[in-house]
């Protein structure tokens, strides 16, 4: 028995040292492997980051620029046409406003739901004030009238119009996003 205690003794020598080695170089390299995963998933996040960066500057443009040509003085030289009647000139203002909103409706992915909320609220209160000065008019009326009252509403208006509220706000969460990433 001593002989058989003796030849354990002996196998564990070589064995013990050689799982303790085994043991040493499974945690070195499973730290190694975890290092390196983290390493790709951070690489990874950032180039999606910088996409998604780009993405949402790209939404702050598209909606600046639907915003800008919400604005009465820019619908005006795009929809007036002599011989047009009032009426003619109000519904191609609405629905060329409308139209833009349904291209552009994708974009309240990328900015925040107060900004959606601000440009979807401009929309509709630019869509008021042209069929309010509408109103006015009488069937046939001619367009330039139309475009007249609404050239001088936006001259005689105190307050801030809606599309300046909206810019405003664009203009400085793009900043925000631009300069601090957020």
């Amino acid at each position: 028995m001593n002989s058989t205690v003796q030849q354990i003794l002996e196998i564990l020598k070589y064995i013990l040292p050689a799982l303790i080695v085994l043991w040493a170089s499974f945690l070195i390299v499973n730290k190694f492997l975890i290092r390196e995963i983290e390493r790709k998933q951070l690489a990874i996040f950032r180039e999606n980051s910088k996409g998604m960066i780009q993405m949402r500057l790209q939404a702050y443009e598209r909606l600046t620029i639907f915003v800008e040509r919400m604005h009465p003085n820019s619908m005006i030289s795009r929809y007036y046409a002599t011989g047009a009647t009032a009426q003619d000139i109000q519904l191609a203002m609405v629905q060329g406003i409308r139209a833009e909103f349904e291209h552009n409706i994708s974009q309240q992915l990328y900015v925040s739901p107060q900004t959606w909320q601000t440009v979807k609220t401009v929309m509709e209160q630019e869509i008021t004030m042209l069929n309010r000065i509408g109103a006015s008019f009488q069937m046939g009326d001619s367009g330039q009238l139309f475009v007249q009252r609404l050239s001088e509403y936006v001259l005689t208006t105190e307050e801030t119009l809606p599309t300046s509220i909206a810019l405003d706000q664009l203009n400085k969460e793009a900043k925000i996003l631009l300069f601090e990433g957020k």
